[in-house]
């Protein structure tokens, strides 16, 4: 073997351990922030399910009943009630659309949206000095690795869906 073909077949091992360790970084994240967001939900008094749903509302909301179940992969029947339930604690309203009376739009209440962002502000202050530590370019370059990931873990989710 020549020393090209072993400089070679070195490389391609380094990038396979360097691939397998950022993936394992990953499952790590995610298993920390399942913990937290379970940490998050047991303060709030929230079932892990309604944390996650109003996690969608807060990002895309106000948005109707049909689309927080496709971004949750939730049955619709399920959903009824967890938005049941977040509306009785005062997590929640459902308002009519005004472009569609016939429609209900989903919307987060700020008022106790406050609440979430205090029990995660401790996550969030260490990001913060976290990213203070790279250049603009690097935190560029993670936001588009991070993006990408979410995207592939969207289509692996839509692909092992029933429907």
């Amino acid at each position: 073997m020549d020393s090209v073909t072993s400089a070679a077949e070195d490389e391609s091992r380094r990038r396979r351990r360097a691939t397998t360790q950022l993936k394992e970084a990953l499952r790590a994240l995610s298993g920390q922030l399942s913990l937290l967001d379970r940490q998050v939900s047991a303060r709030a008094e929230l079932k892990d399910v309604d944390l996650d749903c109003l996690d969608v509302i807060g990002r895309h909301g106000p948005l109707g009943p049909s689309a927080l179940a496709r971004q949750t992969g939730l049955h619709p029947a399920t959903l009824t009630g967890i938005l049941d339930r977040l509306e009785r604690a005062g997590w929640i309203a459902r308002e009519r659309d005004t472009a569609d009376r016939r429609a209900v739009l989903i919307k987060a209440l700020p008022e106790r949206s406050g609440e979430l962002f205090g029990l995660y502000s401790g996550m969030n202050q260490a990001m913060d000095e976290i990213c203070a530590g790279y250049t603009e370019a690097e935190l560029q370059l993670v936001t588009g690795f991070l993006r990408q990931a979410t995207g592939a873990g969207g289509a692996s989710a839509a692909a092992l869906s029933p429907g």
